[in-house]
């Protein structure tokens, strides 16, 4: 990566307070592992994009038809966004406005149900996500869901159960996707109980959709009437969401998305899409995309040596769930000693009894070059955060950080 400046000598003039707030987020991220699965670096192209004059535009409405003047620049912006991602996943159709995922996913609902349907997806308890029926969000409120899970003893999900759910309860739309579930969903089986029960088929594909880009992952595309995302975690866009379908589907997407759930677009964020999504293009993310993958085997492999009981059994993604339960400590207390020695994850469901786990991915090391030897060595560091030598380990993980910056200076 070229040089990124940390904040302006403008910036530290007139701000010192922010100006000392944003040092210390760069050198947070820099001086400790950066292992959340829905984290990752961005090129300094993106963030250049996400602080250009486009943040000073307002442009309600699509390219060509805005409520607002002075919009020819937001428009190509947009419109070279929208040509990238079509190119890149094989879509007819693509909306590049979703401030979030969770965005994203209740625009699908808007479009394709109304209050009251029935929604089939996985439930909470293991692994979905809070727009996948939780009582707190709208959709768990507006929408009657049924929540389909995994095997006790594999982890995996249990496409038997799914399809007896789906006849059973007739939902509306089907939802593939999870926030801790480090397999590839079987597309083509959620499409036959799909069709079977005349249900649409949504795919969740926030934490895949980077690996798809690069070749290391299924695509959810051919299969789903819908396609959800996010912009950031192994794709490595800003932070945003975006939603993909077929044609047949675009104009019903498009008007959920605006004027129905979201107001002006966010320009200078569209931009910044528009260059992942050319990054993500080239043979390089491609690369990028399977050592991903290679390094969260390797750190899955290393982890269960060590005592840590890994979900599934493996990873096929960027994504490792494990449960730390065997080594003496819960999710909770695993993640408030590891980020003592400076080891950032997150904690998750598991398939299993009522405890957490911990969840973590190999998305940002891996963009800061590191690779199978690392897994190890974090893998080392993980036991010995465990163990309780907080402090020496935070030492050890600046050594290993210190050489392979997210940013060079």
């Amino acid at each position: 990566m070229s040089v990124i400046t940390q904040p302006t000598d403008l910036l530290r003039r007139q701000d010192p307070q922010m100006a000392d707030v944003l040092d210390g987020e760069a050198r947070r991220q820099a001086g400790t592992l950066q292992l959340s699965a829905a984290e990752n670096f961005t090129s300094p192209a993106v963030l250049a994009a996400l602080g250009s004059p486009l943040a000073n535009k307002y442009a309600e409405g699509y390219p060509g038809a805005r409520y607002h003047g002075g919009c020819e620049y937001a428009d190509l912006a947009e419109q070279t966004a929208v040509e990238r991602a079509k190119a890149l996943f094989g879509t007819e159709h693509a909306n590049v406005q979703p401030h979030s995922g969770s965005s994203a996913v209740l625009a699908a609902y808007a479009a394709l149900l109304r209050p009251g349907d029935t929604v089939l997806a996985m439930g909470l308890p293991y692994g979905g996500h809070l727009t996948h029926g939780s009582p707190a969000n709208l959709s768990g409120q507006w929408f009657d869901f049924v929540g389909y899970g995994v095997d006790a003893g594999t982890g995996l999900i249990d496409y038997r159960q799914v399809q007896d759910l789906a006849r059973a309860h007739r939902p509306k739309a089907i939802v593939c996707g999870s926030i801790s579930y480090p397999r590839h969903p079987e597309y083509s089986a959620f499409r036959e109980i799909a069709d079977e029960v005349g249900a649409y088929l949504i795919a969740d594909a926030a934490h895949p959709i980077g690996l798809v880009a690069g070749g290391a992952a299924p695509s959810p595309v051919p299969y789903a009437d819908v396609v959800c995302a996010t912009t950031h975690k192994v794709l490595r866009g800003p932070r945003g969401g975006m939603v993909l379908c077929g044609g047949e589907f675009a104009e019903r997407i498009d008007r959920a998305v605006f004027p129905f759930t979201q107001g002006g677009a966010q320009m200078h964020t569209i931009a910044a899409k528009a260059v992942a999504f050319g990054e993500a293009g080239r043979p390089a993310f491609t690369t990028y995309a399977h050592r991903v993958v290679a390094n969260a085997r390797a750190l899955a492999a290393a982890l269960e040596e060590r005592g840590f009981t890994i979900t599934t059994g493996g990873t096929d993604t960027h994504m490792i769930t494990a449960d730390p339960a065997a080594l003496g400590v819960d999710g909770p207390t695993a993640r408030g000693r590891l980020a003592a020695a400076g080891i950032v994850l997150d904690t998750c469901v598991l398939p299993y009894g009522d405890q957490r786990g911990v969840r973590l991915g190999t998305a940002a090391v891996t963009t800061q070059g590191m690779g199978e030897p690392q897994m190890r060595r974090i893998a080392e560091l993980f036991a010995a955060a465990l163990d309780g030598e907080a402090a020496k380990t935070r030492t050890e993980v600046g050594e290993l950080t210190e050489g392979f910056p997210p940013y060079e200076e």
